[in-house]
C-alpha cells in the first residue's frame, strides 16, 4: 500500500508525548522519521516506568513506531553541524524545545528556514507565541488545570480529577500533523517555506469550547457533571444490579424509546420531560425515576434490552475487556508485529485507513541510537567520521 507522505523525510526533535505522537502519525502516514535524541538519555519518555514491556517503557513503545532513531548531542558545534544537514535534506521539522533553548540552538524558523528554504517548520510549545507565559514549560496535568478542564471534570464535591489521558498533549500533536499536512500542501504550492505553531494550552482552551459558549450565554459557571453533560439527559451511566450501563438518549424519540424499554412509557408523556430543555430542568427527577428501574437488571440484559429497542448504550469496560471485545478484534485498530525483543508486539493503530486498510508497523520503535549510523552515512559522513562522533560522545 502505496502511504501518502511516502518520500518525505521529517526530523523530529520532541519527546515525552506530544511532540511523538505528531511524528507518529506522520510516520504511520508513510513520512521517514528521523528522532533526534540526545545520546545519554534520550526521549524523556524512555524513562517513564515501570510499567515496562521488557526492558522499555511501555510509554515510550505506544508513541514511536516507525521511526528511525539518531542520537546527536545538539550542544556540541559537530552535533550541530550533523543538525543543519539533516535539515538541509528534511521536507519537515518538528520541535519542542522552549523558544530561548530553541533559538541557542539553532532551531527557531528565521534558523530552520536558512537551512532549507522548503521547509515546514512545526512548533509545539506550552503556551504559543504570545502572552506573559509563551517562554513557561508546560505539561497535560497543568494544562488540563489553567484551562479548565479539571473543573468539569469528575463528580460535584469530589477532588478535581484529570481525564484519565494525556488529551492535551495527544490533542496537540493531532493539531500539530494536521497543521503540518496543510503547511506541506501550501509549500509545494508556493515553494517556500511555512511556519506553524501549537500549544498545548491553546488545544486545552479548544477542548473548552462549549463549556466556554455555555458560560458566555448564561454567565453560569460550569462545573463537573460526572458521567453526564449539563445540556442533554437522560445522557449518563445508571446503576445496575451488578455494575453501571451508559446511556444515551440524546433526542426525544430515543428517550421515548428508552422509557418503553424499562416499563415505564408514561415518562415519555410525563410534561416535565416532554423535550429535552424540559428534561434538563428536571434532571434530579428523571434520573431517579430511570435509577429506580435500571437497579432491577443485570447490566448485560440491560445493556442488549436497550440496544434492540435502538437506545444508544455501552457498559463501562474496562482495558483488558475492551482487548477481548469483538469489535475491537475486528476494527483493525490493534497492530501486531513482530519485535526483535519482546516477540510478538502489539500497538493501537492509526485510526485512519484507506482502502480499508490501515497504516502498518513498518519499524518497532528503536533503541537510542540504534539508527545513527545509517542516519549519518546517509547524510554524507565517512564511517570514519561517524567513528569520531562516537569516540567524542556527539553520537552513540
Amino acid at each position: 500500500m502505496t502511504l501518502p507522505l511516502e518520500g518525505l523525510v521529517v526530523a523530529d526533535l520532541t519527546q515525552n508525548v506530544a511532540g511523538p505522537f505528531c511524528t507518529q502519525i506522520l510516520a504511520d502516514l508513510g513520512a521517514d522519521v528521523i528522532k533526534v535524541e540526545r545520546p545519554d538519555r534520550g526521549d524523556e519518555a524512555r524513562a517513564w516506568a515501570p510499567p515496562f514491556w521488557g526492558d522499555e517503557s511501555a510509554y515510550f513503545l505506544a508513541l514511536n513506531r516507525n521511526k528511525r532513531s539518531l542520537a546527536l548531542d545538539l550542544r556540541a558545534e559537530a552535533g550541530r553541524a550533523v543538525l543543519r544537514r539533516l535539515l538541509a535534506r528534511s521536507d519537515v521539522l518538528v520541535q519542542s524545545f522552549r523558544p530561548p533553548a530553541a533559538a541557542a540552538l539553532g532551531l527557531d524558523f528565521a534558523a530552520a528556514r536558512a537551512a532549507n528554504p522548503r521547509i515546514v517548520y512545526c512548533a509545539i510549545r506550552a503556551f504559543g507565541p504570545r502572552g506573559p507565559l509563551r517562554d513557561l514549560p508546560g505539561y497535560d496535568p497543568m494544562m488540563q488545570a489553567y484551562a479548565g478542564l479539571m473543573s468539569v471534570n469528575g463528580h460535584p464535591g469530589q477532588e478535581p480529577a484529570r481525564v484519565g489521558t494525556s488529551i492535551v498533549d495527544m490533542g496537540t500533536g493531532m493539531w500539530a500533523a494536521l497543521g503540518v499536512v496543510a503547511a506541506l500542501r501550501r509549500r509545494d504550492a508556493t515553494g517556500e517555506a511555512q511556519e506553524v505553531t501549537v500549544a498545548l494550552f491553546d488545544t486545552a482552551l479548544a477542548w473548552m469550547g462549549y463549556h466556554v459558549a455555555a458560560y458566555l450565554a448564561t454567565g453560569e459557571v460550569p462545573g463537573p457533571q460526572g458521567s453526564g453533560v449539563a445540556a442533554i439527559v437522560p445522557y449518563q451511566a445508571f446503576p445496575t444490579a451488578d455494575g453501571w450501563l451508559m446511556i444515551a438518549a440524546a433526542s426525544d424519540a430515543i428517550f421515548a424509546r428508552l422509557a418503553a424499554a424499562l416499563g415505564a412509557p408514561e415518562l415519555a408523556r410525563d410534561p416535565r420531560f416532554a423535550d429535552n430543555p424540559a428534561r434538563v430542568r428536571h434532571r434530579a427527577a428523571l434520573v431517579e425515576a430511570l435509577t429506580a428501574r435500571t437497579r432491577d437488571w443485570k447490566t448485560a440484559a440491560l445493556h442488549a434490552t436497550l440496544q434492540a429497542a435502538g437506545v444508544p448504550c455501552a457498559p463501562i469496560l474496562t482495558v483488558d475487556r475492551v482487548l477481548a471485545e469483538p469489535q475491537t478484534r475486528e476494527s483493525g485498530m490493534l497492530l501486531a508485529a513482530d519485535h526483535p525483543r519482546l516477540g510478538r508486539w502489539t500497538s493501537v493503530a492509526l485510526p485512519l485507513a484507506w482502502h480499508g486498510r490501515r497504516p502498518a508497523v513498518r519499524r518497532v520503535p528503536p533503541r537510542l541510537g540504534e539508527h545513527s549510523e545509517d542516519v549519518l552515512t546517509w547524510l554524507g559522513l565517512t564511517r570514519d567520521d561517524v567513528r569520531d562522533l562516537r569516540a567524542r560522545g556527539v553520537t552513540r
